[in-house]
This record gives C-alpha cells, structure tokens and sequence, in this order.
C-alpha cells in the first residue's frame, strides 16, 4: 500500500481502535508499539529471508504486512475473536455467564482459523514451481508489492497471506489467554484471573497435534467499547475483561530480542510482557519450521525447495 492510500488507512485505523480490542499492536499508535511486527522479525530473523520479502510478511514503517493485516480495517477482521483469540472468558464462580465448555469452544474456534490458515498457505505454494521445480515468475511479486485484503492475487503473496493470518492469530494467543501469565498479588477474581504460568509455546497450538481443552485456559472478555459496561452479567458482576488480561503493549528491541516490562495491567505484573512475546517468538518460529517440511513432504524434495527458494527469496529469477 503506497501514498494516499496507507495514509488513510492509518487514519481510518487509528479513528477505529478505541471502540475495538487491541492485541499485540501492528503500528505505533494508541500505545502500542509495533509488536506484531518485531516479534515476527526475530522469529524469522535466520529463515533466509530477503529484506523486502520480510517487509512483506512483517510490515514496516506504517505498512501492515501479512501478520498485520487482520488490524486492517479494510481485511474484515478487527472484530472476529477467533482471529484474535479473544471472547473466551470463564470462570470457575456460580452463575458465571460463559460455561468453561463454552470458552474453550471460542479458543477452540481461533485454533482452527491458524491451522486452516497454515493448511492454505501450504496449498498456495504448489502454484509457484512445477514439477521439474521451475518457478513461475508470474506468481512472484516484483515491482508491485503483495496487497493483503483478504482477495486471491499471486501465488507467493497468498501464501505470505494466510502465513500472517496463522501468525498474528498465535501471537495474539499469547497476549490475550493466561497460558504464560502470572497473576497479580492480588485476590484472585474477575479483575485478577488465575494465570497458568507456563513458560515458551503452547503444545495445545502445535499443528502437529492434536489438540482438546485446557483446564484454566481463558481469554479476556470483548463485546465493545466500554468494556466496563459490556462485560457485565447479573447484579452488575464483572466478567473477566480484555483489559484485565491483555498483554498488548511494550517495547521490543531488535537488537537485543529482549521485551520491556509491558504497560497494561497484566503486562507490567510479573514480567508477563517479555513471557509472552517470548512464546510468541517461539511459536511463530515453529510455526514457519512446520509449513516449511509439510512444503517439502507435500510436493517432494525438487518441487518444494523450488517453492521455498523462491518464497525466502527477493529475486524472482533466483530460484528458476
């Protein structure tokens, strides 16, 4: 996206984000940092990646990329919890609005919007190189960049596409559940949700398995703007917010690979910031790790390097 047109999405995004629930940020705007963007960039920082082709995946200078893509208003998805794992709130009180069935049934929703998504970009790659493993420069971009709005368009900015969409989904789940929080030192409740403290990438996400519920996992609450005011249930109880739980905001060095003590709620308690984007990293890695072999068994050594060669790489007659 170039000129007047990034300049009014960034516009329309920053006009829209106070009545939706952030995640992980994907500009530097409302507080948010560029999250998506630099956990994607140490994820993937020695997958050989060329430097446009990780713009492309990662976003940059303001431009959302593949894993910022669902924070674009014009991608249709800001408002979907299963591409946010967002809306899965419990807890274990009588009278508790939302069953833990009933949670895990939403988190189990956004499990399968990532594997759907990582199962597509495995598809989308078998239409950049043929049998022999000669690549079609027709389904490589070159001087016109990927565009990510949801419309099919060439093979390799599909693929970076559905990619993002399993990406951003992942690390969302790492900064709105409590797979790696600690709560506060606090009675534990509707405004302190147990945290279940674990450390690195969640096995219930590795798409090698498979996958059933989680005893404890839980996401925040989100259904508008004031939360306060809509994520309440009976005798004005609250439930367990986004607010609350969300670990959206920090900053992330590049140099170092270190995250910040956070500055949400839950993020600046407990180093739960730097714990999630550290499971955001590592899954994100497997994650690539994963499409990479299921490229290589799906359509044989010769074919799927091809592919892959021409996937990491910025020139499309490198891999020819």
């Amino acid at each position: 996206m170039r000129g007047a047109a990034l300049t009014t999405i960034i516009a329309l995004t920053i006009v829209i984000m106070p009545s939706l629930a952030l995640a992980f940020g994907t500009l530097s705007v409302a507080g948010q940092n560029r999250e998506h963007e630099f956990i994607t960039r140490l994820a993937l920082q020695n997958a050989g990646l060329g430097p446009e082709t990780m713009d492309e995946i990662a976003g940059k200078d303001g431009r959302f990329g593949a894993v910022g893509a669902p924070d674009s208003p014009d991608r249709g998805l800001l408002t979907k919890p299963y591409a946010h794992c967002d809306g899965a709130d419990h807890l274990d009180i009588p009278g508790y609005p939302q069953t833990a069935d009933q949670a895990y049934a939403i988190l189990a929703s956004c499990r399968s919007f990532i594997m759907r998504s990582l199962s597509r970009a495995v598809e989308a790659a078998g239409r950049i190189a043929d049998q022999s493993g000669r690549v079609d420069t027709r389904e490589i971009p070159s001087l016109v960049p990927c565009s990510y709005n949801g419309k099919s368009g060439r093979a390799k900015c599909d693929v970076l596409a559905q990619l993002g969409l399993a990406f951003h989904a992942s690390q969302d789940f790492y900064s709105h559940t409590n797979w790696t929080d600690r709560a506060l030192n606090a009675p534990i409740g509707p405004l302190n949700p147990p945290g279940l403290g674990n450390s690195g990438r969640a096995p219930w996400l590795d798409p090698r398995g498979r996958a059933g519920p989680v005893p404890g996992l839980i996401s925040g609450c989100f259904e508008g703007k004031p939360e306060r005011a809509n994520c309440l249930y009976a005798d004005l109880k609250d439930r367990v917010r986004h607010r609350v739980l969300n670990k959206d905001e920090g900053t992330i060095s590049l140099s170092s690979g270190r995250a910040s003590r956070g500055t949400t709620i839950r993020g600046a308690a407990n180093d739960n910031f730097s714990r999630a984007v550290d499971a955001a990293i590592a899954d994100t890695r497997d994650k690539w790790a994963w499409f990479n072999g299921q490229v290589v068994t799906k359509y044989g050594s010769v074919r799927g390097e091809a592919i892959l060669c021409a996937i990491r790489n910025d020139d499309e007659n490198a891999c020819r």
